[in-house]
């Protein structure tokens, strides 16, 4: 009698990839799943599909709903190719037990590098001086900027992302307010920022920009209220997320000249693209590429990648 266990293959796991991926993560992936990738499924069909899959891949464009969740009966494990996880229900997946991992390093310099350029751009009107200079104007004497260095700098979350922008405006010599629900002493000492209540910073920054998640505390936690404490000359940045900001106040604090200006990556509805504030004069706004590096990607693929086939392992 032979044992049949011996012709027995374990089944390789099946992995949809519902955002775009990059392809050393794809790669990777493929040498121990069954990958499918489909960037363009609606919200019903992928209802319709996830039951054949024991993982999904996302970034930040597809939402794990609840009804995703529980539609999905081999659902294994949810990947964030990316850090935040606001575009998936976790409660809905603890609750079914399934594994949700992401890669919360990966995106981290590429979004603090994204906010300086920001930072800078506001500073000195770049691309106002860009468009002109295309239309064929010489504008010279209406574009004089505000330099950064001597100037107070609030961040608002001090984690990863805050922690590398405060080092990159140490080096254009700003002063550092932080405002932090869990700072500590020895962090803010080797940082060399000096943490304040959140008033306080918006008070005294001259430039504010924004570190947080996105959660039920969090939400719409910047409006009428905060712009109003601001210096009208002062600038907010925001390349964390959308839902932090009430964007209707924000609107109407630009129209009021209660702030100088902001520059936004992230919006409350994306794709922004009939967005009063994307399209207000003193406002630069881009299209959530905060995280949109060649670098960055690779990383947040490969993290995710390799934690995929640990999990299996």
């Amino acid at each position: 009698m032979t044992n049949s266990s011996h012709s027995i293959t374990k089944k390789r796991p099946r992995v949809l990839i519902c955002d775009a991926l990059a392809a050393v993560g794809v790669t990777l992936l493929r040498e121990h799943t069954d990958v499918d990738v489909n960037t363009t499924l609606t919200p019903a069909a992928l209802l319709d599909v996830v039951a054949d899959y024991d993982v999904l891949v996302v970034r930040s464009a597809t939402q794990v709903t609840r009804a995703v969740i529980e539609r999905g009966q081999s659902l294994q494990l949810i990947a964030r190719a990316g850090a935040g996880l606001d575009n998936i229900d976790v409660v809905a997946a603890r609750e079914r037990q399934i594994t949700v991992v992401n890669s919360p390093d990966a995106n981290t310099l590429a979004v603090a590098e994204h906010t300086m350029g920001l930072l800078l751009s506001l500073a000195r009107r770049l691309p106002r001086a860009d468009w002109g200079l295309k239309a064929g104007k010489w504008e010279k004497s209406s574009l004089v900027g505000e330099g950064l260095a001597g100037k107070t700098l609030g961040i608002v979350g001090f984690g990863r992302i805050g922690r590398e922008v405060a080092m990159r405006a140490h080096a254009f010599r700003m002063k550092i307010l932080v405002n932090q629900r869990r700072s500590t002493p020895e962090l803010d000492l080797a940082a060399g920022v000096q943490s304040v209540d959140l008033f306080d910073l918006l008070r005294a920054a001259d430039f504010v920009t924004l570190h947080l998640p996105l959660t039920a505390e969090t939400e719409n936690m910047f409006g009428a209220a905060q712009f109003a404490v601001m210096k009208q000359t002062a600038y907010l940045v925001n390349t964390a997320r959308g839902g932090l900001i009430a964007e209707a106040e924000l609107l109407q604090a630009l129209d009021n000249g209660q702030i100088a200006g902001a520059a936004l990556d992230v919006f409350v509805h994306e794709p922004a693209i009939d967005s009063a504030l994307a399209r207000h004069e003193r406002v630069i706004a881009t299209p959530h590429i905060g995280a949109s590096t060649t670098d960055a990607q690779e990383a947040a693929a490969l993290s995710v990648a390799e934690q995929i086939v640990a999990f299996f392992q």
